[in-house]
Formats: structure tokens, C-alpha cells, sequence
């Protein structure tokens, strides 16, 4: 169970990260995170269970084109061809989250959690999940215009499944 989050998570999502990170500790898997719209929360749920955190090897809060190309190798040129919230820079998050941090499985997360720009989608949201010796998965979600903290909440629930095949698969 969550420690500092528990009272906001629903009681699924506790479940989720718990056998994420029994199964990750059960297999010696290190897990890592790229977050953009989730602003680190992935990171911040796998941290706070208690006797199970050390499987969490780093992550990084990405939020800026910038920030992608510095923090993990993504090249601006992509971000600029498929826009920020696309599947090849979800794959590329993921990719270089996993080569930076040395991980077993990494986790990327891009979308809009609320209102983007003009043409941009509420809701929508890519994941990629990279792991050494398979190819990287992709999803894309269509989670609609819910509001920020719904969006990141069913954000949340994504990655866990997400990190949960990766691990229990392994």
C-alpha cells in the first residue's frame, strides 16, 4: 500500500503498483520512468511503498521538447516531424529512459492530460514501455476531456499495466 498517496489512489491502482513491484522485486528487474503529462507521478506511486522501492531505478520528469532531447537522447528533429505527443517519441522516450538509467524496463508517458493547443486532443495520451532484449510496446489512448487529474489518474493505471506485463513476463 501507498504510503503518502494511498488516500487519493483508488483501491485497483494500489493493487496494480503493488504487484508491479513484487513482481519487479521477485525478478530483480529495476524499473525507470519518462513523464511528461504525468509529471512524475508514475514515479513518485513506485517510490512510496515501503520495502519495495528499491526496484525503482530513476526517473525523469521531461515536460519540454528540450527537456526530451537533454534528459534522454530524443532528437529535436522528431519531436519536430510527429510532435511531442506522437508514438515515435513515446518509443524514444522509453528507449532512452532505458539507456540512460540502465533499468530493466522503462516506462514513457506523453499526451495532453487537458487542454492543449488548438488542434491538440484532451485526453490523448502515448505509452511506450522499452526492455532489454524485446521490442518496445506502444499504446495510444483516447482517455477524452475529463480534466487534468482524471486524465493522469487513468494515465497512471496505463503505465502500471503496462510495467506489470513487462515484469510479470520476464
Amino acid at each position: 500500500m501507498t504510503e503518502t498517496l494511498s488516500p487519493a489512489l483508488p483501491d485497483d491502482i494500489e493493487a496494480l503498483i503493488e504487484r508491479v513491484l513484487k513482481a519487479a522485486d521477485d525478478r530483480g528487474v529495476t524499473l525507470a520512468t519518462a513523464e511528461s503529462c504525468t509529471g512524475g507521478l508514475v514515479a513518485s506511486v513506485l517510490t512510496d511503498v515501503e520495502g519495495r522501492s528499491h526496484v525503482f531505478e530513476r526517473g525523469y520528469v521531461v515536460y519540454t521538447n528540450e527537456a526530451k532531447a537533454d534528459e534522454l537522447a530524443v532528437p529535436l528533429r522528431l519531436i519536430e516531424q510527429n510532435g511531442a505527443v506522437s508514438e515515435p517519441v513515446a518509443r524514444a522516450m522509453a528507449e532512452g529512459a532505458l539507456r540512460a538509467s540502465g533499468a530493466g524496463a522503462a516506462i514513457a508517458i506523453t499526451g495532453f492530460a487537458g487542454a492543449g493547443g488548438p488542434d491538440d486532443e484532451p485526453g490523448l495520451v502515448h505509452f511506450a514501455l522499452a526492455a532489454g532484449g524485446v521490442p518496445t510496446v506502444h499504446e495510444e489512448h483516447h482517455f477524452g476531456d475529463r480534466g487534468r487529474g482524471p486524465v493522469r489518474l487513468e494515465c497512471l493505471r496505463a503505465a502500471l499495466r503496462l510495467l506489470e506485463r513487462a515484469v510479470t513476463n520476464r
